[in-house]
């Protein structure tokens, strides 16, 4: 029988909120797994609340959520854990990203999930892991950066570091989960045996994101000191964002080669033998007088386009300095399907960044919608779980079962649905 997509027959509960456990989620969704989003009542995941808000919906909560099916539970109701436990029970891959410990408190540590159902992975998703000094502080996106040296190398040198201004950590993070989740699943379905426990931090990515900085300073003995270098690379030249008539422009010729395929773009060939910038060392202790030609180049070819054109058609590396709503603008990544157009019943139509996967036997991303607050509550434990009609009646009256109204048009697609 052919598969639907790529994880079609696996099932997820995905007890997370804010980014990164529902980033994780959603591309489970979207390659094909059913995605249970099991929110905490009364008021479900946080990120319900962050802006834009349109009509009552949250747009960020509408991005990290697609395709999947909307559950919420008062998990400190004895009906309400013994809900999820049958889910659970059920379920191939269970993920949640509350702080460490809390989960174990609400009775969904990993022995005892483990015990109901041996098969299941569980992965957790924190800041800082579960053990350490620090596994018990709080934590976000911007605290494992700084925590991790990151921080330290973004902004000008004599400036206070910024804020990135993207969520780096949390989405990276969501993509190493489901690089090991999927690993678990494999490892399971070639060789058999029981589920696996996945221990997932930020700070575990973050550090990884470190290129050439840990191994430099390690290596040297202390010798090298990575810093902040602001808009240009600390270890290559031209390497760096400079300034045009009409914008900024990113180009990187960290090798010899590409150095004279650069000068060969500005039409001054001669550069690429001028022993200011033969060598990479040379280049790095010229930089200043690098910087100084190429912007003056940059205002003679007339703009940042005219400047990308000149060096693709030599394959410098390069990238005009876009704003967001320049890059949602943007042809290839509208073509690729980086940049998404999605259908919300309360929203309208509006653009989220795609999926980072690709499968070539499945080319179009699975999934739906986002859910509404509780949405899918009768049809999880009804279809999923085998609960009579009147045990469910029963369950929303004792507030173990949390739901909100749906919009008529997100009803008639749930009608429609069956």
């Amino acid at each position: 029988m052919q598969a639907k997509h790529i994880l079609d027959g696996i099932t997820v509960v995905d007890l997370t909120q804010f980014i990164a456990g529902p980033i994780a989620g959603r591309t489970m969704a979207e390659m094909g797994a059913e995605v249970i989003k099991v929110e905490l009542a009364p008021d479900g995941d946080q990120a319900r609340g962050l802006p834009v808000i349109k009509n009552g919906r949250s747009a960020y909560f509408v991005q990290q959520n697609q395709g999947k099916l909307g559950l919420c539970l008062h998990l400190r109701e004895p009906r309400g854990r013994e809900v999820l436990s049958r889910l659970l029970a059920r379920a191939d891959v269970f993920i949640e990203n509350l702080s460490p410990g809390a989960i174990g408190r609400l009775g969904f540590g990993w022995e005892i999930v483990h015990g109901l159902n041996p098969k299941l992975t569980m992965c957790s998703i924190s800041a800082f892991g579960q053990r350490g000094p620090l596994a018990n502080q709080p934590g976000f996106d911007f605290i494992a950066q700084g925590y991790t040296g990151v921080t330290s190398m973004i902004g000008e040198p004599a400036e206070p570091p910024p804020l990135a201004g993207v969520a780096i950590g949390d989405v990276g993070t969501a993509v190493a989960a489901v690089a090991a989740i999927n690993g678990a699943l494999f490892h399971q379905a070639r060789h058999g045996g029981e589920g696996q426990y996945l221990d997932i931090a930020l700070i575990d990515f973050y550090f990884l994101s470190h290129s050439i900085n840990v191994e430099a300073a390690s290596v040297s003995g202390g010798a090298v000191e990575p810093t902040r270098t602001g808009s240009h690379h600390q270890h290559a030249a031209p390497t760096g964002i400079f300034s045009g008539p009409d914008g900024h422009i990113i180009i990187l010729a960290v090798t010899d080669d590409m150095w004279r395929r650069l000068t060969r773009a500005m039409a001054r060939p001669e550069l690429g033998a001028d022993p200011r910038f033969a060598k990479r060392e040379d280049r790095i202790a010229n930089r200043a007088e690098l910087i100084r030609l190429i912007e003056a180049w940059l205002a003679d070819i007339g703009g940042v386009r005219d400047a990308c054109r000149a060096l693709q058609a030599e394959r410098v590396p390069c990238a005009p300095v876009l704003t967001v709503a320049q890059a949602m603008a943007e042809p290839h990544l509208i073509e690729r399907g980086t940049v998404r157009e999605i259908e919300d019943p309360s929203i309208g139509r509006f653009q989220i960044p795609g999926s980072p996967v690709r499968f070539s036997a499945f080319p179009e991303l699975a999934g739906g919608r986002a859910p509404y607050l509780g949405e899918h509550n009768r049809v999880v434990l009804t279809e999923r779980l085998g609960y009579t009609d009147d045990e469910v009646r029963a369950l929303e009256a004792a507030g173990v079962l949390v739901s909100e109204p749906l919009p008529v048009s997100a009803a008639e697609q749930e009608g429609a649905r069956g």
